[in-house]
C-alpha cells in the first residue's frame, strides 16, 4: 500500500506540470525523427547501405530506445537528489508508515510509467511513417518500459550518494550522450572499432534497441530476445539493489 501512495502522490504532482514534459519527453524526440529520418535518411537510401529497411525505418526504434533512456535519467537525477536535499519530500513520506523501499519503488513505478507512455506517443508517430513493420510493434513498450528501469535504477542509486548536483553533468556527458551516440541508435555498431564495440555491447542501451527493432522491424534480435531481456533485468536488478541501500542510509540514519 505505501508503495501505490507514493505512486499516487507523484501521478497527482504530475497532473499538474504534464505540459511542461511534452517537449522534451516528444515533440523534441518526433522532430528528431523527422530530420535524421526523412533529410539524412534521403542520403541514406540514395546508396546500398546494408540495413535492411529504409533508413526513417531503421533509426525509429533506435530513438524510441533513445527516448526511453533520457526520460529515465532525466526522472531519475535532479527530481530525486531534490526529494533529498532541497524539498527533502522523502523524509516527510519517511515519516509516515511508508517505508524507504516503498517511496523508491513508488517512484520508480511513476518513472516506468512515464517512460511508457513516451514510448506509445513515439510508436503512434512511427506509424504514419510506415515504419511499423511487425505485428509485434506493440510490444515495443515491454522492452522500452525495461529499458528506463535500467538506467532510473542505477540512477535513483547514484543520486541517493552524490553530494552535489554537479555530478549529473558529468554522468550526462560521460555516459548517457556517448552512449547514445555509439549504441546502435543512428548506425550498427559492427562498423566500430572493436574495443568502442564491446563498450556498446555492454550498455543497456543497445540491448533495448536491438529489442526495440526486432520489434518495429519483424526481424531477430542479435543476441537473442531472452539474452537482451536478461543483461537489461540484470542492471535493474543491480541498480535497484543499490537504490534501496542508498535510501534506507539516507532515510533512516
Amino acid at each position: 500500500m505505501g508503495t501505490l501512495a507514493v505512486l499516487e502522490y507523484h501521478l497527482v504532482c504530475y497532473r499538474r506540470i504534464w505540459r511542461s514534459s511534452v517537449l522534451s519527453s516528444f515533440a523534441l524526440p518526433a522532430m528528431f525523427l523527422v530530420a535524421m529520418g526523412v533529410t539524412v535518411g534521403g542520403y541514406v537510401d540514395a546508396r546500398p547501405s546494408g540495413l535492411g529497411a529504409p533508413y526513417l525505418d531503421w533509426i525509429g526504434p533506435g530513438l524510441l530506445a533513445s527516448t526511453a533512456l533520457q526520460v529515465a535519467v532525466n526522472d531519475s537525477t535532479w527530481p530525486v537528489f531534490s526529494m533529498f536535499n532541497w524539498i527533502r519530500t522523502y523524509h516527510a513520506m519517511r515519516a509516515s508508515p511508508v517505508t524507504s523501499a516503498a517511496v523508491l519503488r513508488g517512484h520508480l513505478l511513476y518513472v516506468c510509467l512515464r517512460v511508457g507512455v513516451a514510448a506509445i506517443a513515439f510508436l503512434l508517430v512511427l506509424l504514419p511513417f510506415g515504419a511499423l513493420h511487425s505485428w509485434w510493434a506493440p510490444a515495443t513498450l515491454g522492452p522500452a518500459i525495461l529499458t528506463g528501469l535500467a538506467f532510473a535504477a542505477p540512477s535513483f542509486a547514484f543520486a541517493s550518494v552524490v553530494a552535489s548536483d554537479n555530478y549529473f553533468a558529468v554522468l550526462f556527458r560521460l555516459v548517457v550522450v556517448p552512449m547514445t551516440l555509439f549504441a546502435g541508435v543512428f548506425f550498427p555498431v559492427g562498423g566500430l572499432p572493436e574495443p568502442a564495440r564491446v563498450l556498446a555491447y555492454a550498455s543497456p542501451l543497445w540491448h533495448g534497441v536491438e529489442l526495440c527493432r526486432a520489434a518495429t522491424l519483424g526481424t531477430a534480435t542479435a543476441w537473442g530476445v531472452w539474452a537482451h531481456l536478461g543483461v537489461l533485468a540484470a542492471y535493474a536488478g543491480a541498480g535497484y539493489a543499490l537504490a534501496v541501500r542508498g535510501f534506507t542510509r539516507r532515510l533512516e540514519d
